[in-house]
């Protein structure tokens, strides 16, 4: 465990101090690190997403415990991991200290009595510390103090629940290709497997526990996809039919392109910025057999990939503060700032207006965030009918506001229906 937690605070830094995605830095340490045992690989994961969940509770305490920062801000982490160990994992607390003052040793050969010291008084006074935790904002909820200014203005009573439903484990939900087979004889098959499921909306299956896709019967051959509910929710309401030309735009990796591609036969254009990412949008078709047309392309842009052929049905799935996502994503909360809301909500516009111009006379477009706030969401489509006579806002029967909060069943999205009239 003592590699584990180096490594860990190493990812933590990365993210913390040069200001990168969480995601992308544990890819490549699980990949510099083949060797590590899938407990260790699991253990790894843990370690880094649980430290960045509760990051505000654990560097309050961790202040409260150190007169003085350590010179090596690796110091500071391994203290947040312990404790992070202590008080949310099973691990012997023993153990945990021990490794820990190892660890610290290779980062500065005289912290270990520091780190020991440290993790001590944790142990000792931990409920008064706990306590005073509480009484912080930022460290009770495990947000920056605007994050949490931000929800309570726009949520008022309901701010607390979107807050503390932003730091719980995500939910791991399935969407069963209808292609392939149907939701209740999957569900019969993940049975077979031991594998507790119930239904969730029209086409989904929530998992009790998550497991790996190799534990998913049939998950090659492309009879279901991990997809969370929420966002199952695109497909539907763009209700696409057979023969449509359709834009999915900002489409990687690609899971409401396939849920699209598995709801009508339409002729499916998926785009995206990122030829990388886009490489991923091809593997999630080839694996559920099914085919689109794949362009990189900017979606501000798009006189410099639209074939000037116009689309009946458009999905705007634009780039967003991804607040409703942060318990799958919990560095984002950490690498946010407020003014970059602003500057999300001025991107959003730009696709707004330059794939408006790509829908034909009588058809749709969803304009869809991962989103909490309102500057992103409904601001943005308000100010854009104020300049578009020829567009009306259709009214969503399942989601009456368009907002989803994150719960325990979902992540928090907006949708917004868009229909384009004669002018």
């Amino acid at each position: 465990m003592q590699n584990v937690q180096l490594e860990a605070i190493s990812v933590i830094n990365s993210v913390l101090q040069q200001g990168r995605n969480l995601t992308q830095v544990l890819s490549e340490s699980l990949r510099i690190n083949g060797d590590f045992s899938p407990q260790q690989r699991g253990a790894l994961q843990d370690l880094c997403y649980g430290t960045l969940r509760f990051n505000g509770q654990l560097a309050f305490v961790v202040n409260q415990l150190v007169a003085r920062p350590p010179k090596e801000i690796l110091l500071t982490y391994l203290l947040q991991v312990a404790i992070y160990q202590l008080e949310y994992t099973k691990a012997g607390s023993h153990v945990i200290v021990d490794q820990a003052v190892r660890a610290s040793k290779r980062i500065n050969p005289n912290a270990g009595g520091l780190v020991n010291g440290v993790l001590r008084n944790f142990q000792r006074n931990r409920d008064a510390l706990l306590v005073a935790a509480s009484k912080d904002e930022v460290a009770h909820y495990s947000y920056p103090q605007w994050w949490i200014n931000a929800v309570r203005r726009q949520y008022a009573k309901r701010a607390n629940a979107v807050l503390e439903a932003g730091n719980q484990h995500p939910p791991m939900t399935l969407r069963v290709n209808i292609h392939k087979t149907t939701r209740a004889n999957y569900l019969a098959l993940l049975q077979e497997q031991g594998i507790g499921a119930s239904p969730i909306g029209p086409d989904a299956l929530m998992l009790e526990i998550p497991v790996g896709v190799d534990r998913l019967p049939h998950f090659n051959e492309g009879w279901v996809s991990v997809q969370d509910s929420g966002a199952q929710f695109a497909a539907r309401l763009l209700d696409v039919k057979k023969g449509m030309r359709v834009l999915d735009a900002c489409a990687a990796p690609g899971g409401k392109s396939a849920h699209l591609l598995e709801s009508a036969d339409i002729h499916l254009v998926a785009m995206d910025k990122d030829e990388h990412r886009l490489q991923r949008v091809e593997e999630n078709l080839t694996r559920l057999g099914l085919k689109a047309e794949l362009v990189c392309g900017d979606a501000e842009n798009p006189q410099t990939w639209w074939d000037g052929k116009l689309f009946h049905r458009i999905l705007a799935d634009v780039p967003c503060s991804a607040s409703g996502v942060v318990r799958r994503h919990p560095d984002i909360k950490w690498l946010r700032r407020s003014v970059d809301i602003a500057g999300f909500a001025k991107q959003q516009s730009n696709i707004l207006e330059a794939l408006w111009a790509l829908l034909a006379v009588d058809g749709k477009m969803l304009y869809a965030t991962c989103s909490i706030f309102e500057q992103e969401n409904q601001q943005v489509i308000e100010r854009f009918l104020l300049k578009h006579a020829e567009a009306i806002q259709l009214p969503l029967t399942e989601l009456p506001q368009g907002q989803l909060l994150p719960d325990d069943q979902h992540d928090g999205f907006f949708y917004a229906l868009l229909h384009k009239i004669p002018n």
